[in-house]
């Protein structure tokens, strides 16, 4: 194996990628988010600075997705924090769980999503879209939402230009020393977005502690409100806002 051949490749471990090079589409990707008040001081702690608090909004999502390039098909969910970079508003992924390895690799190498393993399930149960969360085979979050209660059919820029903000990614990769190599915020935005559907509804959170699967590091002070969305969406590569090792 050259040099070239080395610098070439898409990932480890190089006899067998754990995915291809992006950027990367996703068709029919389905969300439940669950918009919520949590403890500031809690939301404090978990966020790095210079990022800041956008309020004490949290979000929890369920995403299905069936169709991804490079990556299959997976669920995942996790908690997002509101918050503000200079002043512009953004979202910071705090923690996420994935049932593939792939996507989570490929998430925690390129962009620093927090992701780890664990069994993540957005399903419809009658009038009902539900999502799951186990981990350690013990449930740890489950949400859920009147389905289709209310179209957002009139509303769909408002829907766009949320999915379109910036969002953020604390990436950090230790040495062989064990001492940090890459410990930097990440942003990047969602591209070439068709949204197909969205709908708003009244919606529920509950959330048990784990030390694994600190969910519950968040808790549920107030729902704000609950959305269903479903969209084709490019993930484009990143770039570094931040390097605390500069």
């Amino acid at each position: 194996m050259t040099r070239d051949e080395i610098l070439a490749a898409s990932s480890m471990p190089l006899a067998s990628p754990s995915y291809p090079k992006g950027p990367y589409r996703f068709i029919d990707r389905e969300y439940l988010l669950i918009h919520y008040e949590s403890d500031p001081d809690a939301i404090r702690a978990m966020l790095p600075e210079p990022l800041e608090p956008d309020g004490n909004h949290a979000i929890f999502e369920w995403m299905k997705m069936p169709d991804s390039s490079g990556f299959g098909s997976y669920q995942e969910c996790g908690i997002n924090i509101a918050a503000l970079w200079h002043g512009t508003p953004c979202t910071y992924s705090a923690m996420m769980f994935l049932d593939d390895e792939s996507p989570t690799t490929g998430g925690r190498e390129i962009w620093g999503f927090p992701k780890k393993i664990g069994r993540p399930d957005l399903t419809v149960h009658h009038d009902t879209l539900t999502g799951t969360l186990r981990y350690a085979a013990h449930e740890v979050a489950l949400g859920t939402m009147g389905y289709k209660y209310r179209s957002l059919a009139q509303d769909h820029g408002e829907t766009l230009k949320g999915m379109g903000k910036l969002s953020v990614n604390l990436k950090f990769i230790p040495d062989v020393d064990g001492g940090p190599k890459i410990a930097q915020l990440v942003g990047y935005h969602l591209a070439e977005i068709a949204l197909k559907g969205a709908w708003a509804g009244p919606a529920r959170l509950h959330l048990v502690p784990h030390v694994n699967c600190r969910v519950a590091d968040l808790p549920v002070r107030r729902i704000l409100f609950g959305r269903h969305i479903i969209a084709d969406l490019t993930l484009p590569y990143g770039e570094v806002l931040h390097d605390y090792l500069a």
